[in-house]
This record gives structure tokens, C-alpha cells and sequence, in this order.
């Protein structure tokens, strides 16, 4: 248990500061903003409470907000991600997922599975983040493409996360 927490504790602070210090500073014609820091929530256990999963949720949104300079941008699309996973977890559903010691990551549930499960993940927490930047419809189809493509860009280095974090299991 003292191993569960003190690992995911790691894993928040090493995903806020690379967040903060290495892709806030990627933005290619402001059109690509990555944010792996919803790695964090994705891959939080599946017993976690849902209490627990909305405040820690919180406050890494909230601990993006302050370093990044904005308002609550970041806390709101968090909560809302965890207010949402449980039932992405119900509807991508996998036989192993309840097995103790089974984690929502690529080497324990697989690519089709991780893939379409954080996908939407993001997909929700993303375009939420870009329409409530923007606060107005004026623009929408410039801010959900912006948010398309943040989408493809974030998905691609979770997915690389994955393979350099959890190599598969020697058989």
C-alpha cells in the first residue's frame, strides 16, 4: 500500500514539472498544446475511490493552473476527466481489469484496450480544456481543431510513455 501511494505521488510530481517545464513551452502556432499530465489520472488504479480520484484530480489541475497562469482551466477539465472515467471504464470494459494487480496500462490490459480507453480520456479533458480557454462558440471549429490535434499529439506520447515505462512482461 505505502508502495502504491509513494509511486503515484512520484509519478504526479514527475508528470506537473514535466508539464510545466518541458510542454508548456511546445506550442507549434498554438495549434498543438500536449498535456501528458491526464497520465496521472488515467493510470490511477482501479480501486481508487471516487472521492479520491475527483480531489487528487483537483488538485493536479489546480497545481497546472498555478505554474501555467491560468484561472481554473486546468482544475475544471481534471475533475470533469475524473468525474468521467468510471464510466469509460464500464463502457471499455476487459475481463482482467478487476484482477488484483491488473493496472489500466498497455502491458497489463493491451494496446486496443489502453488505447481506446485513454482516447476518450483525453479526448473529454481536452476538448473541455480548449472551450473553456476560449469561453465562446465564436470560434469553434478553430478551437476544436486545435483541440483535435492536441488530442493526436498527447495520445502519441502517452502511448510512447507507455512502451519506455512498462516493458512487457517476460514470459
Amino acid at each position: 500500500m505505502i508502495n502504491l501511494i509513494s509511486r503515484n505521488i512520484i509519478r504526479f510530481i514527475f508528470l506537473v514539472l514535466f508539464q510545466v517545464i518541458v510542454l508548456n513551452n511546445i506550442q507549434l502556432n498554438g495549434y498543438i498544446n500536449p498535456y501528458l499530465y491526464v497520465l496521472f489520472i488515467i493510470m490511477l488504479p482501479f480501486e481508487t475511490p471516487k472521492w479520491l480520484l475527483i480531489i487528487s484530480s483537483f488538485l493536479l489541475g489546480l497545481f497546472i493552473d498555478i505554474f501555467s497562469g491560468t484561472i481554473g482551466v486546468h482544475a475544471a477539465a481534471c475533475v470533469f476527466l475524473a468525474y468521467c472515467r468510471p464510466a469509460v471504464l464500464r463502457v471499455v470494459s476487459s475481463k482482467k481489469e478487476y484482477e488484483q494487480g491488473i493496472y489500466p496500462i498497455i502491458r497489463d490490459l493491451g494496446f486496443r484496450w489502453f488505447f481506446s480507453y485513454s482516447l476518450i480520456l483525453v479526448s473529454v479533458h481536452h476538448i473541455l480544456l480548449f472551450f473553456l480557454e476560449a469561453f465562446s462558440f465564436r470560434e469553434f471549429f478553430s478551437t476544436f481543431f486545435r483541440s483535435f490535434l492536441s488530442i493526436i499529439f498527447t495520445m502519441l506520447l502517452i502511448v510512447i510513455s507507455q512502451y519506455i515505462m512498462y516493458r512487457p512482461k517476460k514470459k
